[in-house]
């Protein structure tokens, strides 16, 4: 199954230009790799156009999103991770309070088409 997010960076060159710096191979601390291959995320791409960022994730069968929030918020790592992105990132017009990531919805599939 794929999962697909959305979420805004804020308009700073520099911020954004750290906040790759931060995605970049090897630069994710192992305990926030650990923590998304554990609640079986299979593969996650982050893409990027200006500000906006759009996230892939192919999860498998056991995934549950309550289950991966409840379990980042009992490590501290993971939340030591999700302050420090919360500098470069800003919420989408629209989103709760807190709200980061927001699911988007499939509109067009060509699979699904004559």
């Amino acid at each position: 199954m794929r999962q697909c997010l959305a979420l805004d960076l804020k308009d700073d060159p520099a911020l954004i230009e750290r906040y790759e710096a931060w995605h970049a191979a090897g630069a994710v601390p192992a305990a926030v790799i650990a923590s998304i291959r554990a609640a079986d995320i299979r593969d996650m791409q982050i893409w990027r156009l200006g500000a906006r960022l759009f996230m892939i994730m192919e999860i498998g069968p056991a995934f549950s999103a309550e289950a991966k929030a409840a379990a980042d918020m009992a490590s501290e790592d993971v939340q030591a991770w999700e302050r420090l992105m919360w500098e470069f990132q800003q919420p989408l017009p629209g989103a709760a309070d807190g709200e980061k990531w927001l699911e988007m919805r499939q509109i067009f599939a060509l699979g699904e088409q004559p």
